[in-house]
């Protein structure tokens, strides 16, 4: 199944942190990845991603304003579930 890529706008890079602004349409997706730095997500968006992993699919309920953080070496493919854009900024830690 072929989706819409979601886009970004990086907001800050200097030595310390990596900033950016995540914009899903409906059933956009981030692609496969892996993180290579511990991050923080703070959703802008209520609603619910679908993380594809190598352990399987799993929903993710996200709340607009309420923050979650992840360990470096974390892999999956993020997708927007819902019927209307998500958004969320991705602090990434160095």
């Amino acid at each position: 199944m072929t989706r819409a890529r979601a886009t970004f706008t990086v907001q800050i890079d200097n030595d310390r942190v990596k900033v950016t602004q995540w914009r899903f349409a409906p059933g956009a997706e981030t692609g496969w990845h892996r993180h290579a730095m511990d991050y923080v997500v703070v959703p802008m968006t209520t609603g619910t991603l679908l993380l594809e992993t190598p352990q399987g699919e799993f929903e993710s309920p996200l709340q607009a304003g309420v923050s979650y953080m992840r360990p470096t070496g974390v892999e999956h493919n993020v997708v927007n579930a819902n019927a209307h854009e998500f958004v969320f900024v991705e602090i990434e830690l160095k």
